[in-house]
């Protein structure tokens, strides 16, 4: 990550993966004295994501060139990632971002924060700043919470409010992913009065033997009744789970004979999702090894 390069020309755009993740389980153990909830979980990568399209100028302007439904530009999670990598860089370059959205806004699967990453990451490499691994996460977390893994790009264990990170090397499932046509409010699950705040610390080795649960769950299953029918849908062909604090929900399958089934099943149903591979590397970090290893 601390790889350095040339600032790119002002008139190339390039394109960059920002990968979903799923919590594999999501346990919240206690607050803080800051007031935030103290977490364990385990994130993992899917071969799935939104695309990030990065043009550098040489103006020290950044701005989106396309509008995101329901989110003004100067609380656009790329935006501000740019401008916090501009100011914490020195740079007098500037970008344009697009983003193509594959990844549903509050479904858990940490769209935004990883449009965030892929800016922060991609453009330290554009901008020809330099930054290593641990500095563009520290700027990651000041953006959220989900940040950080991805600009590391390694599976990983969590605790902290998710920021304190250990690579897991995972099992690699194929996960069918349901889409409920909801979005859940991060904020209002966490401030639920029944939601669990006291759950017991695990340990990785607990989680290797099928420990774990997302505490979310309860709660987003009775406030949001289609997210509860996405459940039911997918309970026929295992265990679903929900990731992050919802709304999405995933299977995890042993192969992908057993995932296109359940999808086809839900499918039929009506239902909006995906098939995708669990990964245990981001595409973002294949990507950028790629573009070193090429030298462009």
């Amino acid at each position: 990550m601390a790889r350095t390069s040339e600032p790119a020309a002002a008139s190339a755009e390039t394109h960059w993966p920002a990968p979903a993740k799923v919590n594999r389980f999501l346990h919240v153990i206690g607050r803080r004295r800051d007031g935030y909830h103290a977490l364990q979980t385990v994130f993992q990568f899917l071969d799935r994501c939104d695309t990030v399209h990065l043009r550098p100028r040489d103006d020290g302007v950044i701005q989106r060139t396309a509008p995101v439904p329901g989110v003004p530009e100067e609380d656009d999670l790329c935006v501000r990632a740019a401008r916090a990598l501009q100011s914490g860089s020195g740079t007098r370059l500037g970008a344009d971002i697009r983003v193509d959205k594959e990844l549903p806004i509050g479904g858990g699967l940490g769209g935004g924060s990883s449009d965030a990453a892929t800016v922060l990451v991609a453009l330290n490499h554009l901008w020809g700043c330099g930054l290593g691994a641990s500095a563009l996460a520290r700027l990651g977390g000041g953006l959220g919470a989900d940040v950080p893994v991805f600009v590391r790009g390694q599976a990983a264990w969590a605790e902290g409010v998710g920021e304190v990170l250990q690579p897991l090397e995972l099992d690699r499932p194929w996960f069918v992913v349901l889409i409920p046509g909801c979005q859940v409010s991060t904020a209002d699950v966490f401030q639920a009065p029944e939601l669990t705040r006291n759950s017991a610390p695990i340990t990785i080795a607990d989680f290797r033997c099928g420990g774990g649960r997302n505490d979310f769950e309860p709660v987003v299953r009775a406030r949001y009744p289609v997210v509860a029918r996405a459940f039911e849908a997918l309970a026929g062909h295992g265990r679903p789970q929900l990731t992050g604090t919802g709304a999405c929900v995933y299977l995890a399958c042993r192969g992908w004979v057993e995932a296109e089934a359940a999808w086809r099943d839900c499918r039929a149903a009506g239902w909006r999702g995906f098939v995708a591979r669990g990964l245990n590397r981001s595409p973002l970090q294949e990507r950028i090894d790629a573009v070193f290893a090429s030298g462009v």
